[in-house]
């Protein structure tokens, strides 16, 4: 009922009626009986273990044995990994092999007790992370440009990109006194950039994409004024995986002396390797006098262990800018380089292992073997008639439909064992090519249910079931504040014991 309500209303005065409509008591009743509807049908797959397990609402009057918690910790485990060991996850786990995530828990038990804010107590932990930067930086053609680059360990891409946005916001209110900070993002850029400007009262200035989901560069070069501190592309972007033009959009933020962030949280353990390998590969690294920052997640295609990734800098003085330095704390004197204080050393150890352990051989290896499965991939979807892929991916692929609700597709695929990711704006679906679906067998039995999922929804009727209506309201509703409402109940759910 809301959403045939809401869309009768013009985009451009959905905001106007749903801010006014929600104090209705009427109307915002309704609203969240829905959204409680709604609610009650996810919390079913976010909580599977309410009625297997004992929930623990405060702490045991008697403490539980440990091979008691050994055991519950290795159900869950056990249950949980048979989603994604046969290779049906798109992303989520990057490698995968057996032998190399037992490494890397012995390099973390040996290390658990290791932490970079004391670096007297640990110096290890100073040589795991500036080795994993100049390793990243190097990959990324640190030694093809004059200039020195520099970068810390984060936590992952949401912080390596919050970091670098912070970094440029304060850099520009000191050296060149901007105080109303704009940043020009591309609509396909993460949602982290988005994030970055609500909590450091940024001007996001989003530009559209061209047919193949692109920055358009026109709009570049109009929105940059005053008050741009930054320009943002994507190497590639998560929703599509295509491939900004860095090359022409980092040359407008040279021409007018602002920065230019290259995001390859996702490519930037494939795109060097891709390269070598003879792909078509546009210029997107340190190569560009242009490119001041970028970001890479080491634990993604890097194959750490999750928690890490590298951002850095064409040179210390805009690094500094993210260091957080305290000098007149009664408790002595206090600095990070990141947001975090205490940090788990493990977690940069296991990284270092991991990338050492690899070397540029294993790399080469895993990005043909992942291009090649792409490969695979995208001639199957192409075969496909009722089915099409968005711009011109490597091997992030998104695919939509051309009569058919693509949603009822994903739940199909879901039906049949696969965790794909929907997007919107447009309607479609994608998967993130990564080593599991290398294994033999994997990339023909993705084709083969796609197919399969395409002819039942063709042949059978709309159920309205699963999470297709979900994925429909939020990709066409104009109040996007009940959407915002529903992802908040989402999040008070997962903390629900």
């Amino acid at each position: 009922m809301i959403e045939k309500l809401f869309n009768l209303i013009p985009q451009k005065f959905a905001c106007f009626f749903e801010k006014h409509l929600k104090k209705i008591p009427y109307v915002k009743n309704k609203i969240n009986n829905e959204i409680n509807g709604v609610m009650k049908d996810l919390e079913i797959s976010l909580k599977p273990y309410k009625d297997t397990f004992q929930s623990h609402t405060h702490l045991p009057g008697t403490p539980l044995k440990r091979d008691e918690i050994l055991a519950q910790i290795l159900e869950m485990n056990t249950r949980e990994e048979d989603k994604w060991k046969q290779g049906y996850v798109s992303g989520a786990v990057y490698h995968g092999n057996k032998e190399h995530i037992e490494f890397l828990n012995k390099v973390y038990a040996i290390t658990s007790q290791t932490n970079p804010l004391h670096s007297d107590l640990w110096p290890s932990a100073s040589k795991f992370e500036a080795e994993i930067i100049e390793m990243t930086a190097s990959m990324l053609s640190s030694k093809k440009t004059d200039d020195p680059i520099c970068g810390t360990v984060t936590s992952g891409g949401t912080e390596s990109i919050l970091l670098a946005m912070k970094t440029y916001r304060d850099f520009a209110r000191v050296k060149q006194n901007i105080k109303k900070p704009e940043l020009i993002v591309p609509i396909t850029a993460h949602a982290a950039f988005d994030k970055a400007c609500q909590y450091f009262n940024i001007k996001m200035r989003h530009i559209s994409v061209n047919e193949y989901f692109q920055a358009d560069i026109s709009q570049v070069k109009k929105a940059v004024n005053k008050n741009t501190i930054a320009i943002v592309g994507s190497a590639p972007s998560f929703p599509h995986g295509t491939i900004d033009p860095i090359e022409e959009m980092s040359e407008i933020a040279l021409e007018n002396h602002i920065g230019f962030h290259t995001d390859a949280c996702l490519g930037g353990f494939v795109l060097p390797f891709a390269e070598k390998l003879g792909f078509d590969v546009p210029l997107f690294d340190f190569r560009l006098k242009g490119v001041t920052s970028m970001s890479a997640d080491t634990h993604k295609y890097g194959y750490a262990a999750k928690g890490t990734s590298v951002i850095m800098y064409r040179g210390e003085e805009l690094r500094h800018f993210q260091y957080y330095t305290a000098t007149d704390w009664p408790g002595g004197l206090y600095f990070s380089p990141t947001f975090a204080g205490s940090r788990p050393g493990a977690l940069s150890a296991a990284c270092w292992a991991s990338l050492l352990s690899i070397g540029e051989k294993g790399y080469m290896d895993a990005t043909r073997k992942i291009m090649e499965a792409a490969d695979k991939i995208k001639q199957g979807i192409c075969d496909i008639p009722e089915l099409y892929i968005l711009g011109k991916p490597l091997w992030v692929i998104a695919f939509g439909a051309k009569k058919l609700n693509i949603y009822r597709v994903l739940d199909e695929m879901t039906q049949k064992g696969w965790c794909l990711n929907g997007l919107h704006k447009p309607s479609c679906v994608h998967i993130a090519i990564t080593l599991l679906h290398t294994r033999e067998g994997v990339c023909q039995r993705f084709i083969d249910d796609l197919k399969q999922a395409v002819e039942k929804v063709k042949t059978t009727p709309d159920t309205k079931k699963g999470m297709a209506p979900v994925y429909g309201m939020a990709a066409t509703l104009p109040a996007r504040g009940i959407v915002s409402d529903i992802l908040k109940k989402y999040l008070d759910t997962y903390y629900k014991a």
